[in-house]
């Protein structure tokens, strides 16, 4: 299964933000560090605001934060919510399969998505910049 590219960015900016530590990066500062342009992560901030993951703060003193929701999320449900809840294959499209009726694939993909899900259920945010990945995240973001 191959993640959005929305999905995956918002779990970079969650990741990032999750290793902030008392700093607040703007929108911009954080699409420089993931290398995205800012239009794109200005976006995926915008519904990680909308879901209650992050805080942004405009004018001066602003920038973004991890809000405790945030750091506790589940990274399945992260995934979930940028993915969508649809097949991995279009079997109703403007050409419907003509298997549909009697698939067995359908049933088995779907089973395979949801033990993909399932897998990333049980992490959060916090997990996932554990050592050894959060210091080196913040490295990285320092360099930028």
């Amino acid at each position: 299964m191959r993640l959005l590219r929305s999905t995956d960015l918002a779990l970079r900016v969650l990741m990032r933000l999750a290793v902030a530590g008392d700093s607040s990066p703007t929108t911009r500062e954080v699409a420089a560090g993931v290398d995205v342009p800012y239009t794109h992560a200005a976006k995926v901030v915008a519904e990680l605001q909308h879901m209650g993951l992050v805080d942004a703060r405009r004018g001066r003193g602003g920038g973004l934060s991890l809000t405790e929701q945030g750091r506790t999320a589940s990274v399945g449900a992260v995934v979930r919510a940028f993915e969508g809840d649809g097949d991995v294959v279009d079997c109703e499209g403007s050409t419907p399969c003509p298997l549909n009726s009697a698939c067995r694939l359908r049933g088995a993909l779907r089973r395979a998505q949801e033990a993909f899900f399932a897998t990333l259920d049980p992490l959060t945010v916090t997990d996932i910049v554990a050592e050894p990945t959060g210091p080196l995240l913040l490295g990285i973001s320092r360099a930028s």
